[in-house]
């Protein structure tokens, strides 16, 4: 854990203390948020498939624009095999502030895997260190990070995605 020490004023001191995000080859910590439907989703159910956790809100402009780019990775590997891993999900997660905005956009968008939660009050997305959206992170079979960032926005993600392919004899 870091420890952040910024002098405010005439001498204040205030100290804020960060966690670390995750990084390749970091373990993706476990995420448990609720769903459009007010169920619990958690990211455990979704081990032993390759999963893009994607940060973003139906306000973000960038977001939108990417989410055409998702819904076709998701539709292109969803029941492919890789090397450590058999399918690819996405767990999308909101740092929307009200939920109908993100329901609407979910719908709206065409994004129709069943894995979105809403971060409300932004708990998850400070536990991976996101400031700036879209973000995302790409974790295989057994939730270990394998890239992030722009590694996994626009063709890029296919290109990562394609890395992991389990090759067919």
């Amino acid at each position: 854990m870091r420890v952040l020490l910024f002098i405010l004023g005439f001498g204040l001191l205030s100290i804020t203390i960060t966690s670390t995000p995750p990084s390749k080859g970091d373990q993706a910590p476990n995420i448990e948020l609720i769903s459009p439907k007010g169920k619990k989703v958690k990211l455990s159910k979704l081990k032993g498939k390759m999963v893009l956790i994607d940060f973003w809100a139906s306000w973000c402009g960038p977001c939108r624009k990417e989410n055409p780019n998702v819904v076709e990775a998701y539709n292109k590997y969803r029941k492919a095999k890789f090397k450590n891993a058999k399918g690819f999900e996405i767990y999308s997660v909101s740092l929307d502030r009200k939920k109908e905005p993100w329901i609407a956009a979910i719908e709206k968008d065409g994004l129709s895997w069943k894995s979105h939660g809403f971060d409300e009050g932004g708990k998850t997305a400070k536990e991976f260190g996101v400031r700036s959206i879209p973000t995302a992170f790409l974790i295989d079979g057994e939730g270990e990070i394998v890239a992030s960032g722009s590694e996994v926005r626009g063709l890029q993600l296919h290109i990562q995605l394609d890395k992991y392919l389990k090759e067919s004899k």
